[in-house]
């Protein structure tokens, strides 16, 4: 008797409401999880099958069915599969947009610092406020899970959690779906305490995992705080009689060498709620002490799921502000469509 698309999906729905409700499944609510608009008789009939092939089970005369080992089996099969599939792709694709998108913000720093004759930088987009898009655990061996953790930017974080003793594929598969169900679309700053006891009560002696995947979603939002940041025409300084003095310039050109510093300025323009997204530093008011005798105009910009990152121009306080301001203002509505280009 061949296994069919039909009887899968009649399985997977079967398997689906018991993990839900741990009672027996019958053909009348199978009918309302499917989309095969089947009746109800047919579907007994799709059951028996199933039955007879040892997929399902019926643990008492007049009752529904329940999966069996081999029913489960097959749905983890089918599952970790398809997650695997698309976890593979996913990096694939990011791996490339991650080298287009290098050098498209090489290439923008570039002409903003031609066209200006200033000094320029931008940071690499940063999922701003991360959420969740979903979780995987699977078992490495006896006593390792693979918790394989995906956040909005499709930035993927894989942790090795520790476990006292092995677990069944029903058990982890029943812990994917509790994280997964109560999790997904939350921001780490969502996840509050009360969550997590009504998880670990859910998870029973299985909480000591809940803890390690909620820290593992955190180190992961934490670790994506560091940014990558590109700069050009930094020698433009020296075209400007107040700040070609050779300390003065030596400190600036040290500044953008290092990079560390210009950190400080790209969450300042990340944070910045006004709505406008530019922002204008003067002298002193710049956060970075290196260039308390320039003028710095920064701007966000947005490649959508909270993808974020900042574009600034570094000059003399003498500078074009209409030039940059609208220089700036152009780049941040245009760059979108020029990634969209180029991915």
């Amino acid at each position: 008797m061949q296994l069919d698309d039909r009887k899968i999906k009649i399985l997977q729905a079967i398997i689906r409401n018991y993990l839900e409700t741990g009672e027996p499944v019958g053909s009348r609510t199978i009918s309302k999880y499917t989309d095969l608009n089947l009746s109800s008789a047919t579907i007994r009939n799709e059951m028996a099958d199933l039955e007879e092939m040892g997929y399902i089970l019926q643990p008492h005369t007049s009752a529904g069915r329940i999966p069996s080992d081999k029913g489960y089996r097959l749905y983890v099969d089918a599952m970790m599969e398809e997650k695997d599939k698309e976890l593979e792709e996913l990096k694939e694709m990011m791996l490339e947009k991650e080298d287009k998108m290098d050098n498209l913000l090489k290439q923008v720093a570039k002409l903003l610092a031609v066209n200006t004759n200033y000094a320029s930088m931008i940071s690499a987009p940063a999922v701003h406020k991360n959420k969740l898009k979903f979780i995987q655990l699977s078992k490495v061996d006896v006593n390792q899970l693979l918790a394989v953790i995906v956040m909005e930017g499709n930035i993927i974080k894989n942790n090795i959690l520790h476990v006292a003793e092995e677990l069944g594929e029903e058990t982890i598969l029943k812990l994917n779906i509790l994280l997964n169900t109560h999790l997904n679309g939350l921001a780490v700053e969502e996840i509050n305490l009360a969550m997590i006891t009504a998880l670990k009560q859910q998870a029973g002696i299985h909480s000591a995992i809940i803890s390690d995947v909620v820290d593992a979603i955190a180190e992961g939002i934490i670790a994506e705080e560091d940014l990558e940041i590109y700069t050009s025409g930094a020698n433009n300084i020296f075209k400007y009689p107040e700040l070609a003095d050779q300390q003065k310039a030596s400190e600036i050109i040290n500044t953008f060498e290092e990079k560390q510093m210009l950190t400080e300025l790209v969450q300042n323009t990340l944070e910045d709620e006004s709505g406008t997204g530019i922002q204008v530093y003067i002298g002193s008011e710049t956060p970075i002490q290196s260039m308390k005798d320039c003028s710095v105009v920064t701007a966000t910009y947005e490649l959508g799921e909270g993808m974020r990152g900042t574009i600034g121009i570094i000059g003399p306080k003498r500078m074009d502000y209409d030039k940059v301001i609208g220089t700036l203002k152009t780049i941040t509505h245009q760059l979108d469509d020029l990634y969209k280009n180029k991915t």
